[in-house]
Protein backbone atom coordinates (compact mmCIF):
# COMPACT_ATOMS: atom_id res chain seq x y z
CA UNK A 1 0.00 0.00 0.00
CA UNK A 2 0.79 3.56 -0.80
CA UNK A 3 1.29 6.09 2.17
CA UNK A 4 -1.08 9.68 0.94
CA UNK A 5 -0.90 12.71 3.36
CA UNK A 6 -4.81 13.56 3.74
CA UNK A 7 -4.92 17.17 4.72
CA UNK A 8 -8.29 18.85 5.94
CA UNK A 9 -9.30 22.48 5.69
CA UNK A 10 -10.09 24.51 7.06
CA UNK A 11 -8.10 23.71 10.31
CA UNK A 12 -5.18 21.84 7.96
CA UNK A 13 -4.92 19.14 9.75
CA UNK A 14 -2.59 16.63 8.08
CA UNK A 15 -2.97 12.57 8.40
CA UNK A 16 -0.56 9.63 6.71
CA UNK A 17 -3.25 7.24 5.41
CA UNK A 18 -3.21 4.53 2.70
CA UNK A 19 -4.95 4.09 -0.25
CA UNK A 20 -8.03 2.29 0.31
CA UNK A 21 -8.67 3.37 3.45
CA UNK A 22 -12.07 4.86 4.26
CA UNK A 23 -12.08 8.92 4.54
CA UNK A 24 -14.24 8.45 7.71
CA UNK A 25 -11.34 6.26 9.28
CA UNK A 26 -8.58 8.91 8.64
CA UNK A 27 -10.59 12.00 9.50
CA UNK A 28 -11.57 9.94 12.87
CA UNK A 29 -8.27 9.21 13.34
CA UNK A 30 -6.94 13.18 12.97
CA UNK A 31 -10.21 14.11 15.31
CA UNK A 32 -11.78 16.01 12.56
CA UNK A 33 -15.18 15.38 12.43
CA UNK A 34 -17.48 15.14 9.64
CA UNK A 35 -21.40 14.84 10.07
CA UNK A 36 -22.83 11.30 9.03
CA UNK A 37 -26.29 10.42 8.19
CA UNK A 38 -27.32 7.64 6.57
CA UNK A 39 -23.75 6.17 5.67
CA UNK A 40 -24.87 5.02 2.33
CA UNK A 41 -24.02 8.24 0.43
CA UNK A 42 -27.91 9.78 0.06
CA UNK A 43 -28.52 11.63 2.73
CA UNK A 44 -25.08 14.03 1.98
CA UNK A 45 -24.76 15.10 5.38
CA UNK A 46 -20.97 13.83 5.28
CA UNK A 47 -20.10 15.77 1.95
CA UNK A 48 -17.19 17.27 1.61
CA UNK A 49 -15.14 18.83 -1.35
CA UNK A 50 -11.56 17.95 -3.03
CA UNK A 51 -9.12 20.62 -3.45
CA UNK A 52 -10.87 20.81 -7.53
CA UNK A 53 -14.16 21.73 -5.85
CA UNK A 54 -15.36 18.24 -6.58
CA UNK A 55 -17.84 17.34 -4.13
CA UNK A 56 -17.80 13.50 -2.83
CA UNK A 57 -19.59 11.98 0.44
CA UNK A 58 -16.66 10.82 2.70
CA UNK A 59 -18.87 7.79 3.65
CA UNK A 60 -18.68 5.85 0.77
CA UNK A 61 -15.03 7.38 -0.34
CA UNK A 62 -11.63 6.18 0.68
CA UNK A 63 -8.12 7.14 -0.19
CA UNK A 64 -7.55 7.44 -3.98
CA UNK A 65 -4.47 5.82 -5.59
CA UNK A 66 -1.83 7.31 -7.55
CA UNK A 67 -1.51 10.20 -5.81
CA UNK A 68 0.93 11.64 -2.96
CA UNK A 69 -1.83 14.04 -1.70
CA UNK A 70 -5.32 14.87 -0.90
CA UNK A 71 -6.65 18.23 0.22
CA UNK A 72 -10.59 17.86 2.17
CA UNK A 73 -12.27 20.97 2.55
CA UNK A 74 -15.06 20.95 4.90
CA UNK A 75 -17.85 23.20 5.27
CA UNK A 76 -21.16 22.84 7.38
CA UNK A 77 -24.18 22.86 5.96
CA UNK A 78 -26.88 24.86 7.92
CA UNK A 79 -29.53 21.94 7.51
CA UNK A 80 -26.83 19.17 9.87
Amino acid sequence: MTTVKVTFLPDNVTVEAETGEPLLDVAKRGNVFIPTGCLMGSCHACEVELDDGTPICACISSVPSGIEELTINLYSDPVW
